[in-house]
Formats: C-alpha cells, structure tokens, sequence
C-alpha cells in the first residue's frame, strides 16, 4: 500500500513584496490584495513599503512576520522582491511565488547607485547607497549556502518567469527558480502585463483559507 500523504495546510498568512522602486501600489500587488480582500477575507494580509537598504528590508520582514506561522504562512514577491521572497522561504520553509525574481541584483543594482524616483509616484525620491550593493552580495551569500539544504519543490514554490522579461535574462531566473514549479511565458514583459491570464495558478498553489 502507498502511504497516505496528508496535504499541506492552508495559508492564512500572505506576505506581498514589491519590487526595487515599487510600491504596495504596484498593478500586480493590488490585483492580489484585491483578491485576498475579497474572497479570503480571514486570511492576514501584508504589503509593506520596503525600505531601499536591503539588510533594513530584510528586517522589517523577520520583524513583521516573526509570529506567523511557518507552515501556514506564504510569500509572493516580483523582480526584486521575488529575490527577497526566495530568501525568506529559505529562512523559513514557508511556501513562495516568485514573479521575474531578481536573481543577481547586487549586479545589476550597482549602475543604480545615487538618487531615485519612485514608480508610482516620481515626486517620491530616495538615494541607492553603494554599501546596499554589499548588502545585496550577503543575501545572495546566503541563498547560495542555504539553497542546497533546502532545495525548492513544486510543492513550495511556484515561478512566473517571461522569456519577454526586458530587465532580468530568463535562463537566469529558470536556473534560480529550479527545483520548484514553473510557469514559462513564451512573451510577457517584466511587469507581466498578462498578469490576469496567471493569477488563478497563482492562488491555486497559494491555497489560501476562506
């Protein structure tokens, strides 16, 4: 006879991250806190507005989430922020969807560094510091040591990543995203402006309590 497997338990804690220059404002990121709102209203819900200092992100989300339940709890996180979501799966075992994760971003960040505006709100200004580039190169440390104990399942991670992605390179994001469930866009954009045609998967994997 086989074992009875018994399913994992349903989320009730949804953490949503925004990528680098975003906001909780973000297309996508509304599109889920509508959902969530809407059709799992007893589920916890948090999009904070990170701080552009990535070991003070990192904080703030060991902070916000330290009482939530581990294996109750999951991350959406896109470009930056998916990069920040594999990390915290890492760290916690929680289940994670990453969106055209960031992959090297202490590389790709470091032409960034000086001031910025905001997407949503370009009187919003703030300043990229050269020392968040090593800030980003000791969370990709740890991805690195972590990764290999604890390999990513289709069970506990799902991905959505554009080939169209004009940002980030798609065989890079395949690569981080391994081990997991996938979801490979022949087209799509870094935004995935197709965002409607996924969010169903989405929160099919997500199995958040009603």
């Amino acid at each position: 006879m086989n074992p009875v497997t018994t399913p994992p338990p349903e989320t009730t804690h949804l953490l949503y991250l925004h990528g680098f220059r975003s906001s909780p404002r973000s297309v996508k990121a509304e599109k889920v806190a509508t959902r969530v709102h809407t059709q799992h209203p007893h589920v916890t819900w948090w999009c904070p507005q990170l701080p552009p200092s990535p070991a003070a992100a990192t904080a703030l989300i060991r902070q916000g989430t330290a009482s939530w339940p581990r294996g109750q709890m999951a991350v959406v996180g896109s470009s930056l922020g998916g990069f920040y979501a594999r990390w915290l799966a890492l760290q916690t075992g929680c289940r994670a969807v990453l969106l055209n994760p960031a992959v090297h971003p202490s590389r790709d960040l470091a032409t960034y560094i000086g001031e910025q505006t905001a997407w949503h709100d370009p009187q919003e200004r703030f300043f990229f510091e050269p020392a968040f580039v090593d800030e980003l190169s000791a969370l990709e440390a740890d991805i690195q040591r972590l990764a290999p104990q604890h390999p990513a399942t289709p069970q506990r991670q799902f991905a959505i990543v554009a080939q169209g992605d004009e940002v980030l390179d798609w065989r890079e994001m395949v690569a981080f995203c391994a081990g997991g469930a996938l979801r490979l866009l022949p087209g799509s954009d870094h935004a995935i402006s197709d965002f409607d045609d996924h969010i169903d998967a989405i929160f099919e994997f997500l199995d958040l309590q009603r």
